[in-house]
């Protein structure tokens, strides 16, 4: 889904660059995100903060089924 329409930056590319430990002004110097309209910003905040390297992921079941889960760090 693209995010910033401006730069026509999508849903799976911030989360690569999240992932890779990019913030958002790294995100921003790099693709341009949220530097025209801004109405993006907050989406992709939202986006850097749920992929984000220092976000932990828990294996977790629910009903007897594995499933995963994020644990927010406190901090």
């Amino acid at each position: 889904m693209i995010i910033c329409v401006c730069r026509r930056v999508n849903d799976k590319t911030i989360e690569r660059c999240a992932r890779a430990g990019l913030d958002f002004d790294d995100l921003q110097m790099e693709l341009g995100v949220a530097t025209q309209c801004g109405k993006c910003e907050c989406k992709a905040r939202s986006i850097i903060a749920e992929c984000s390297p220092n976000q932990l992921v828990a294996h977790i079941e629910h009903n007897g089924q594995p499933t995963r889960g994020l644990i927010a760090l406190a901090g």
